[in-house]
């Protein structure tokens, strides 16, 4: 029997089961046919935080940013192509400090960019200031062993 991983849509918030050994070919939605991995970061508001954050089975890691930031304009290229790099394993997404700031203020996040990523709705790492792509792949990767 084959283990599965429990994935949310980041079109309709579904969750859906995908096998382990297709994880790496990406796959659609079970509901609304949209694909469950996007090659980006997914944007995160308070409608749809606590279910991508909450329900997803594989880890989140979450750029926190707002526009005024120039370090946080600076990594948005980097965390784009990070995304490429790092799914199906780590799934990518921004959240707006400056739209959701009772978001921000749950995690205590004084400092942009920070970066968290999230397994099974908890924060289990930490890291704020902007990063280059090796540093920031290598910090990633360092946390899912």
């Amino acid at each position: 029997m084959s283990h599965s991983t429990h994935v949310v849509c980041p079109s309709c918030l579904t969750t859906n089961r995908v096998p382990n050994d297709k994880l790496a070919a990406g796959g659609a939605c079970g509901k609304c046919g949209k694909p469950l991995f996007l090659s980006k970061p997914i944007e995160l508001t308070s409608a749809n935080f606590n279910k991508i954050i909450g329900q997803n089975e594989l880890p989140v890691m979450v750029d926190f940013w707002a526009p005024w930031c120039g370090p946080c304009k600076m990594m948005a290229p980097v965390f784009e192509q990070a995304a490429q790099q790092l799914e199906p394993n780590l799934l990518l997404a921004k959240l707006n400090t400056e739209q959701e700031q009772m978001i921000a203020a749950r995690f205590g996040i004084r400092s942009i960019p920070t970066i968290a990523i999230f397994k099974g709705g908890r924060v289990v790492a930490q890291q704020a200031g902007a990063m280059d792509m090796r540093t920031l792949t290598s910090w990633a990767n360092s946390q899912l062993r």
